[in-house]
């Protein structure tokens, strides 16, 4: 078997695709018989330039057969139809209950998750992301997490959200350190956080842009 081939495979299976780089999403989709080289000359047009090639365009590569490039074209074409689905279901957030919403899957948890929507200069989410599980404490949440994805899929703004337990919403200290340290960075690096939502229950739930925190 491939070397390339077994530690794409074993990385992808293990830490998911967010954490393969385009070769060793090409090694997959194409199989073990392509040489390195070819998937990483293909890999060094970026994704872009590679989105929009034909199956014939692909098939001029030595090793990639028909079958191969049709994997290449199909897997181009998914990641089309998906975003086009995203975008015509995308939800925009215009107030602190719009914000809120996003969150209402956390009711009901037993543990505590600290997850973050990204938006776009639209206020339309791109992506929700779980940063992190158990009880809140500013030196576990680290600002370098959040602001990471946020970087990597060019947010505009964040809104964070948590929920207790305990379906008591009120903020805790530690609840209100974390809001202030995030928007602190946020306006260093300049990706504004847009409001911080403890979840209680689907009707009791706190805004702490409304408590003044954000």
């Amino acid at each position: 078997m491939n070397k390339h081939y077994g530690l794409a495979r074993e990385n992808m299976s293990m830490y998911g695709v967010e954490s393969c780089s385009l070769q060793d999403i090409l090694v997959v989709l194409v199989g073990p018989s392509v040489k390195p080289y070819i998937t990483g000359e293909l890999a060094s047009l970026g994704v872009q330039e590679l989105s929009q090639m034909t199956v014939q365009q692909l098939i001029c590569y030595e090793g990639i057969g028909l079958q191969s490039a049709n994997r290449i074209v199909s897997a181009f074409g998914l990641g089309n139809l998906m975003r086009r689905y995203e975008c015509a279901h995308a939800k925009r957030v215009s107030s602190p209950s719009d914000a809120a919403n996003l969150f209402m899957d956390l009711v009901g948890e037993k543990q505590e998750k600290f997850v973050v929507a990204y938006l776009n200069t639209k206020n339309t989410v791109i992506k929700k992301k779980t940063i992190f599980v158990g009880s809140l404490n500013s030196s576990l949440v680290h600002p370098r997490e959040v602001y990471r994805e946020a970087l990597s899929v060019s947010a505009a703004t964040i809104i964070c959200a948590h929920q207790h337990p305990s379906f008591d919403p009120t903020p805790s200290r530690e609840d209100v350190d974390v809001t202030k340290r995030l928007k602190e960075i946020g306006n260093l690096i300049g990706i504004q956080l847009l409001d911080h939502i403890i979840i209680g229950t689907e009707n009791n739930w706190v805004s702490l842009k409304e408590k003044g925190y954000v």
